[in-house]
């Protein structure tokens, strides 16, 4: 009955690790936000930019209908540094494939929508991505 899997903590160690991470204001995105306030522009943080889908944007400029999201290199498969799991690699290979088939179609619904969408990983420089956000925010 329904597909199997092992669960998705492999130790209360492990669990303890997974849950303490936070949804919103990484240490990542924190740099982003600051390094974008600090150009000038205001922003709506951990929003929906359309109501009716339950997908989340680490930034959002509704009027310029611009959708900042600030990708970990982990749970969304960076092809730069992106790894593995060598414990429970079933469960953690799908559940990573499956939150980059997410992204790319919370991208494809935004576009639809009219949305400009800006993704970053975690690696960047949070100034370079701070000045792109800028361009794009001003020149809507």
């Amino acid at each position: 009955m329904g597909r199997e899997y092992e669960p998705w903590a492999s130790s209360p160690a492990a669990r303890a690790v997974m849950v303490s991470n936070r949804r919103r204001d990484t240490r990542p995105e924190l740099a982003v936000r600051r390094a974008v306030h600090a150009l000038g522009l205001r922003y709506r943080v951990d929003v929906r930019p359309l109501p009716t889908v339950n997908r989340r944007a680490d930034l959002v400029f509704s009027r310029r209908r611009v959708a900042v999201f600030v990708d970990g290199c982990y749970w969304h498969g960076c092809p730069d540094h992106g790894t593995t799991p060598k414990t429970n690699a079933i469960y953690w290979g799908g559940k990573i494939a499956r939150n980059s088939e997410r992204d790319r179609d919370t991208d494809s619904r935004l576009r639809e929508a009219g949305w400009v969408v800006l993704r970053f990983w975690e690696h960047q420089d949070p100034l370079a991505a701070a000045e792109e956000i800028a361009a794009v925010v001003r020149s809507r």
